[in-house]
């Protein structure tokens, strides 16, 4: 039950007072606590284990919230009681956290056995008023799976089929055929047992035996001989058959039922033993190496940091997300490749807000305050590198905001890589996490200088080789008869009504149609307009290689070096950190490794059941 896998256990269940702890004290030869209502609080596993050889100390024990605490019969009783106020707290409620108590004694049945709280409908001072459904679920809990055995206590003295635990065996068990029945009390009220018993009018199918319970100081010897000379002589009692009286009937009994419902279930425990010790193994082997040496710290190490460096060449520089194939922002080359799209249509995008919204103004204004004593027909070179300072400035903060976007979306990738790979050593979780942040940091701070160095060589002078900016203005330049036309406001209109100036207005300049300043206008306004689309796809190519050769420098080489440096340290001692295992992977492996050792000694006790039944029972 530990492990999860579910072995024949016999239950005892019964109502309040019905006998129940009596039947248990007598069958494995001790005291359990006693008094006025509830006394069992919680499920008491009784493993009792025949030691062949007479012992004067029988080996007694307590196991539960994970430590074991040894007592004797003397001790006994209060050390249940001080077990159970530790498991159940201290006063009259119940707990579903179960105790177990292993007794080693000679003369005992090998038998395993589960005491549940005696139910109750009525709550007494001090219980909680569900105390009803609380018992009913822990009791309900435990006999309904097949494997167990189901030990019905009641008392000689009532009408067995208004009996409470009668009536919850009948939901799990409706035959009747891993239900036995013990009446105690027989002393008590003798007359009309017999009939009781042998009319069976609530399907016990395994049975009934009937006993006496132990009175005051008897000893337990003194118990038993009492009981046969009871059921020897009483006028009543000695009627019934011996098979079915006695507290030895009843451990023979329960003995055999055990070993019967064993040898049935025992190939599905097999099996289930041997699946789950062959999962426990697997995920042992499974967890990170127990690193003992600086050498074999520093092979985990760059074995890490390998593998690490691989993923986020899938992830950041070939665009493969095996790894994480349902987390789309581990998808980098995607990610980063949508971010540069929007950078590219916030550049285009972007209005100078300073600026007039009135087709060639600022132009005219421009050259207003640029002209000089010089040849005529000639374009202030002053003119054009003002509007495009102008123009550069309105963008100016789009590609820092960018790079800001790229490096904090790359640092998440890193870090969320580097902590995948290294989470089994928290040391070199919180190292690499450090490492990872400062290397971003100076990595993104490298962009911006990177960034505004290209700002300011853009507002510095107009400069390209691309032949597509005279090939782009020559086209422009095809517009101005529309738009000579469209100042004369040729066929009533006053749009310029071509190409991408096709609903361009010009009725504002109406006033200046014969002034030279409006076509000089016009020519500096399509000669910006040929050359700003150099300058955004220039920003726009730059960035992308930018990013490309400082993402591959990051994972290639800066990664490496800036983690090294942090783990290792400056005096080379940093890997002995590494050393100590994590609290959870510890507390894994050992929890595995004695599951582990516990399912392997289930499966030899499994294997000794397997030749005892063989040797002593012929079913």
């Amino acid at each position: 039950m530990q492990e999860g896998i579910q072995l024949p256990t016999i239950v005892v269940v019964g109502d309040q007072s019905s006998g129940k702890s009596s039947v248990l004290e007598s069958l494995a030869g001790i005291s359990l606590p006693r008094g006025q209502g509830i006394c069992t609080r919680v499920p008491l596993i009784m493993r009792l284990q025949n030691h062949p050889n007479p012992n004067p100390n029988p080996e007694i024990f307590l196991e539960f919230n994970g430590k074991t605490v040894n007592t004797d019969e003397e001790n006994i009783s209060d050390a249940i009681s001080l077990a159970t106020e530790e498991i159940a707290g201290k006063g009259k409620g119940i707990s579903n956290k179960p105790l177990t108590l292993v007794v080693k004694k000679n003369g005992v049945p090998d038998l395993t056995m589960v005491d549940l709280p005696g139910i109750t409908r009525v709550p007494v001072h001090g219980q909680p008023d569900d105390i009803y459904e609380q018992i009913s679920k822990i009791i309900m809990e435990f006999i309904t799976p097949e494997e167990s055995i189901i030990l019905n206590v009641l008392s000689a003295g009532i009408d067995f089929s208004t009996c409470e635990s009668i009536r919850m065996s009948q939901k799990v068990d409706k035959t009747g055929q891993r239900t036995l029945a013990v009446v105690t009390k027989a002393d008590k009220s003798p007359e009309g047992l017999l009939e009781k018993v042998t009319a069976d009018d609530v399907s016990i199918g395994l049975g009934y035996v009937c006993v006496r319970n132990r009175i005051g100081d008897e000893s337990y010897e003194e118990a038993r001989a009492e009981e046969a000379r009871l059921f020897d002589t009483h006028r009543h009692l000695s009627k019934i058959n011996k098979s079915i009286v006695g507290i030895p009937v009843l451990a023979e009994r329960l003995v055999k039922i055990q070993a019967t419902i064993i040898v049935k279930c025992l190939p599905g425990i097999v099996t289930k033993i041997n699946e789950k010790l062959t999962a426990n193994v697997e995920e042992l082997n499974k967890l990170p190496k127990h690193l003992t040496s600086v050498s074999e710290a520093m092979t985990t190490f760059m074995y890490i940091l390998g593998c690490a460096k691989e993923s986020l060449r899938k992830i950041l520089i070939r665009g493969e997300f095996d790894e994480y194939p349902d987390e789309k922002e581990m998808h980098g080359t995607a990610r980063v490749f949508e971010m540069l799209n929007k950078y590219s249509e916030e550049l285009r995008s972007a209005e100078d807000t300073n600026g007039s919204e009135k087709f060639l103004i600022d132009e005219i204004k421009v050259l207003e305050e640029t002209k000089a004593i010089g040849l005529p027909n000639f374009l202030p070179k002053a003119a054009f590198l003002t509007l495009l300072k102008k123009k550069v400035r309105s963008i100016s903060t789009i590609p820092s905001d960018f790079i800001d976007k790229v490096w904090s979306y790359v640092e998440n990738v890193v870090v969320s890589v580097l902590l995948r790979h290294s989470v089994n050593y928290p040391q070199l979780v919180s190292s690499t996490r450090r490492a990872a942040k400062k290397l971003i940091a100076k990595m993104k701070q490298r962009s911006f200088d990177y960034v505004n160095d290209i700002v300011e060589m853009e507002k510095l002078t107009d400069y390209t080789c691309n032949p597509d900016y005279s090939a782009s203005w020559s086209k422009l330049m095809d517009h101005q008869e529309d738009f000579k036309k469209a100042l004369q406001r040729f066929y009533n209109v006053s749009y310029i009504g071509s190409g991408v100036l096709e609903k361009t207005d010009v009725a504002h300049l109406y006033e200046l149609r014969e002034k030279d300043i409006v076509q000089e206008a016009f020519d500096v306004k399509m000669r910006m307009m040929a050359y700003w689309e150099i300058v955004l796809r220039r920003m726009v190519d730059n960035m992308a290689l930018h990013l490309l050769f400082n993402v591959q420098k990051l994972v290639n080489k800066d990664v490496e070096m800036e983690i090294v440096n942090e783990v290792i340290g400056p005096k080379g001692n940093g890997l002995e950190n590494i050393l100590e295992e994590s609290p959870s992977v510890a507390g894994r492996r050992h929890k595995l490794k004695n599951s582990i050792e516990l399912l392997r000694e289930s499966k030899d006790v499994v294997a000794n059941i397997i030749d005892m039944i063989s040797d002593n029972f012929d079913y």
